[in-house]
């Protein structure tokens, strides 16, 4: 299954990123699960946390080399946002 890629990204808060699609959803996605992984550590600090990218051709959001979220985890463990 194709998942649609990602049109644009914000950080709303220290903690939630809103997501828009390419098929125009809207979604929250919360990284405070992820937070107790090793490799998603840096993502406490609030200034590094907002410090993000959208992928070219939107197929995730890249902080560094080392940390980066999917289209797939983003669309599939969003929350709608009307």
């Amino acid at each position: 299954m194709k998942y649609p890629s990602i049109k644009s990204a914000k950080a709303v808060n220290e903690h939630i990123i809103l997501v828009e699609f390419s098929n125009s959803e809207r979604k929250k996605y919360d990284v405070t699960p992820l937070l107790s992984k090793n490799i998603f550590e840096p993502l406490r600090n609030p200034i590094f946390f907002k410090n993000f990218k959208v992928d070219i051709g939107g197929y995730g959001i890249v902080w560094n080399e080392d940390i980066d979220i999917s289209e797939y985890e983003l669309w599939i463990h969003g929350i709608p946002k009307p």
